[in-house]
C-alpha cells in the first residue's frame, strides 16, 4: 500500500508501456505484496529501492531498473528515502518478454527517456515512438540477488531477528542462547539444520545483505564494513566477493 492509500494495481494504465507514476516514499514505506496483468519495469529515481520477488531480493540504485514478468509476485520498499518510478508493458505487445526478473541498466538516456514518458500531455503517436525506444534500450546487467534464508525453530529464529536489525552484534552463540534459552550447540544445529548454513556463514550473509543498501547509495566500503560488523574493510570484501562473486565496487558498477 502507498502513503496515499492507492495500491500500485489501482493506477495500471492500459497503454502499452506508461511512466504509471511517481511515488516519494519514506524509508521503510512500500507496496505489499502484489501482482500485475502487465509486465513491470521498477526504477528509483532517487534513493534506494528493495524489492522482493519469489526469485529473491534486488536492492535498486538510480542506475538500475528491475524488469518484473507478469502475475510475479513481488513486494516494494524504500531502503532509504526514496522516489519510485513504475512503467508497465502489457504482455504481448513488449519487444521483449523475458520470463524471469531481470535487472536492467539504467544510463542517463534510458532515465530523461522514463521522465519523458510522464508527460501526459504527449500525443499518441510520439509516446509510442518513446516506449518502443525505451523498451528497445533494456541491457540486461549480471546482478545476484542476495537472499537469507531464516531459520524454522523459533529460539534460532529470534536470534536471526535480532541480528538482522542489528547486524554489527558479535555475540556467540553461547552468548545468544542464555538470551534465548538454548545452549549454544542447540542453536548451532537449528541454523545448520533450517538454513544449509552454519551460524558463521549466515551472519556473514545477513551482513553482507544488511550492506547493500549503503552500498547501493554510494557510502564508502570502510564505513559500510563496520557498520554491518566486520573489522576491516578487507575482511568484508572478501566475505563479499565469496557470496556474490564479485566486489563490492563493482556490485553496483554501470
Amino acid at each position: 500500500m502507498s502513503p496515499n492509500g492507492q495500491t500500485q494495481s489501482d493506477i495500471v494504465s492500459t497503454a502499452p508501456a506508461v511512466l504509471v507514476g511517481s511515488f516519494s516514499l519514506p524509508a521503510g514505506v512500500g507496496f505489499d505484496w502484489h501482482d500485475h496483468r502487465e509486465h513491470q519495469l521498477t526504477w528509483a529515481a532517487r534513493g534506494v529501492l528493495s524489492v522482493e520477488t519469489r526469485a529473491g531480493t534486488w536492492v535498486l540504485p538510480p542506475t538500475r531498473a528491475l524488469w518484473i514478468p507478469a502475475m510475479s509476485p513481488h513486494r516494494i520498499e524504500a531502503s532509504l528515502p526514496a522516489t519510485m518510478c513504475a512503467l508497465y508493458v502489457r504482455a504481448g505487445d513488449a519487444l521483449v518478454e523475458w520470463s524471469s526478473v531481470v535487472a536492467v541498466d539504467v544510463g542517463p538516456l534510458m532515465a530523461e527517456l522514463i521522465r519523458h514518458l510522464g508527460d501526459d500531455g504527449l500525443d499518441p503517436d510520439h509516446r509510442r515512438r518513446s516506449e518502443r525506444l525505451l523498451i528497445d534500450l533494456l541491457e540486461p546487467v549480471p546482478a545476484l540477488s542476495v537472499d537469507v534464508p531464516l531459520p524454522v525453530d523459533a529460539r534460532a529464529r529470534e536470534v536471526a531477528d535480532a541480528i538482522l536489525s542489528a547486524p554489527s552484534d558479535d555475540r556467540d552463540l553461547r552468548s545468544w542462547g542464555h538470551q534465548v534459552g538454548a545452549s549454544g550447540r542447540t542453536l548451532a544445529r537449528a541454523f545448520r539444520g533450517d538454513t544449509g548454513l552454519t551460524f558463521g556463514q549466515w551472519r556473514a550473509l545477513a551482513r553482507i545483505s544488511a550492506a547493500l543498501p549503503a552500498l547501493a547509495a554510494g557510502t564508502p566500503v570502510s564505513s559500510v564494513a563496520r557498520q554491518v560488523g566486520f573489522h576491516t574493510a578487507s575482511a568484508f570484501v572478501d566475505s563479499f566477493r565469496r557470496h556474490t562473486g564479485t566486489t563490492p565496487g563493482a556490485y553496483f558498477a554501470r
